[in-house]
């Protein structure tokens, strides 16, 4: 390849408006209604202004949306996979119609564009996904929920969104290709890091670009929110720490404003679109150790998409549609005898053979034990460590749910207590009646505002615990998915036990020294759990207790007990 590759459909799209349009733009929008963006909306919004999604003009209409569902084509008959729409809330869709200009801005205000509204129209998921399947190439999922409303229309860019970390590392596809150009590369290699680079992933990258004559650029997927995603900085700095080992001539590292995307054959061949705008011609696809969240059995973190659709087929659509050569990561294993990383497939007969997986890199992180130097190298795996402390030193809440009088203040009080004597973090007691004294005191006992209410309790203790602290919340809590939300909330940065105080209704009616069950059996009370409103009992906590059966101090030793079974406690 004597010349880098062209931008897909010939042409880098810019959307950014010139410096006159800008001004005139700035004093039109004092005019103009605004719809704020969501994080996840504002990255795509930049990838639409910045050119990365050439040759789009702004979001599909529907016609474009259905011709991309089913045929994978735009109207005009160039190859596009996925449909890409504005998506908004019914109450937000009243006020927007066919015609209407609005300012779109960022959760600080910031007006990074304005929309020129061509369509609004109703999302329909179910049908959305059929017409997809028809198509012979299914989504992962809708672009949108039931209910929820789609816009479509022409962009105008007044400034990219703001960033404010790593900016010599986030190039636009035109300052890339510009920095190609004078670097004299060509032909560009392109791998789109989620995670951090280990041995296998250094090995094949390194050698498949000796391999294919080309030039590497880890591109590292860094859409995520710094401030709410704990690992988005462990992933830069990672990355960063391995550069030194590749060679400095042919090889480069940039910032992707994508967020982390899940599985689908249409959004690999999204990225590999994104991929050729920034100047590559070849895309590795797959190959990231899946970390695990702080808890081994919590939910993944989302990792590197692998179609669902047979390979071959995605890889010929790349070519021929695209002209970008996608490169499947195989399955890397370390040959101890020969010290290096081998495809699973063509290691010698009898050799010994070793690899590791997200779950147990991630176990070893969380109790501070050593990962072999076959794996990975001691400047990542610092980097990481920041990241993923040992358990030890990690903060951490626990959870207290179940009936009103079950003893969950009682024993989060002591356990509290308990843990202040212990020393080393500093522990803070979210209790029911606390909380709602100093932080939801406006809120009423309807469901909607106990919902709210648990949800603030979470996010306290998602920052109690992203600083290092214990959090010991002890509200009712009695809807599951509530419950769900906050765990997910808070492991994102430390530990998280729920503990269900299982305590018998007719035990906490006997306690009830305030009368609210016979208020509420009387009609006087609505909406009160275990009587008139349910109680929905935890499927899988970490430890179950009736203090019907357990004293207060025994209660408390068997938290103790499961804290220090965990590693919380030393």
């Amino acid at each position: 390849m004597d010349h880098l590759i062209t931008p897909y459909g010939g042409k880098l799209n810019s959307l950014m408006a010139g410096p006159e349009r800008i001004e005139s733009i700035k004093l039109e929008a004092l005019s103009l209604p605004s719809l704020d963006l969501s994080w996840k909306q504002i990255c795509e919004l930049e990838l639409l202004l910045n050119g990365a999604m050439s040759p789009l003009e702004g979001y599909m209409t529907q016609a474009e949306m259905h011709a991309v569902l089913a045929g994978m084509k735009l109207p005009e008959g160039l190859f596009w996979p996925r449909p890409v729409m504005l998506v908004v809330s019914a109450k937000a869709a009243q006020t927007l119609s066919a015609g209407q200009t609005v300012a779109l801005r960022d959760s600080e205000g910031v007006m990074p564009a304005i929309l020129h509204i061509a369509e609004v129209w109703p999302a329909n998921p179910e049908a959305e996904m059929a017409l997809a399947e028809s198509s012979g190439v299914p989504l992962a999922r809708a672009p949108a929920e039931a209910g929820e409303f789609y816009v479509g229309g022409r962009l105008e860019g007044v400034t990219l969104p703001p960033r404010h970390d790593f900016l010599n590392l986030r190039l636009t596809p035109a300052e890339m290709r510009d920095q190609f150009a004078r670097l004299g590369w060509r032909r560009v290699m392109a791998y789109q890091a989620g995670q951090a680079l280990h041995r296998p992933q250094f090995e094949f990258l390194l050698r498949t670009a000796k391999e294919q004559e080309s030039n590497l650029l880890i591109h590292a997927v860094a859409g995520s929110d710094p401030v709410m995603e704990s690992g988005h900085f462990a992933l830069v700095r990672a990355c960063q720490a391995l550069m030194p080992r590749l060679p400095a001539a042919t090889s480069m590292l940039a910032l992707n404003p994508m967020t982390p995307w899940s599985a689908g054959p249409r959004k690999t061949l999204l990225k590999a679109i994104m991929a050729r705008n920034y100047g590559c011609s070849q895309l590795v696809i797959g190959g990231e150790i899946v970390m695990q969240s702080m808890q081994p059995e919590g939910r993944q973190r989302r990792g590197q998409d692998t179609p669902n659709l047979a390979k071959d087929t995605v890889y010929a659509i790349a070519s021929q549609s695209l002209g970008v050569t996608l490169l499947p990561f195989p399955r890397m294993v370390y040959v101890e005898n020969r010290d290096e990383w081998l495809a699973e497939e063509v290691v010698p007969a009898g050799a010994r053979a070793e690899s590791m997986n997200g779950a147990e890199l991630t176990r070893r992180l969380m109790q501070n034990l050593k990962v072999p130097d076959w794996f990975s190298f001691p400047e990542v795996l610092d980097e990481l460590r920041k990241a993923y402390p040992p358990r030890s030193r990690q903060g951490f809440t626990v959870f207290f749910t179940g009936l009103s009088g079950s003893g969950k203040s009682t024993v989060a009080r002591a356990l509290t207590v308990r843990l202040m004597e212990m020393g080393g973090r500093r522990v803070s007691l979210l209790d029911g009646d606390i909380v709602r004294k100093h932080l939801s005191s406006e809120l009423g006992f309807s469901k909607a505002h106990r919902d709210i209410n648990i949800r603030r309790i979470g996010f306290v203790a998602s920052e109690i615990s992203k600083h290092g602290g214990i959090a010991i919340c002890a509200p009712i809590a009695p809807y599951q998915t509530t419950r769900r939300a906050v765990r997910a909330m808070i492991e994102e940065w430390g530990g998280f036990l729920e503990i269900h105080v299982s305590t018998a209704i007719e035990v906490c009616e006997q306690r009830d020294r305030k009368g609210l069950y016979a208020k509420a059996r009387a009609g006087l009370i609505p909406e009160f759990t275990g009587v008139s409103d349910p109680y929905e009992v935890p499927e899988n906590p970490e430890l179950a207790i009736d203090t019907s059966r357990y004293s207060v101090d025994e209660a408390v030793q068997m938290i103790v007990l499961k804290l220090e079974h965990e590693g919380y406690l030393r």
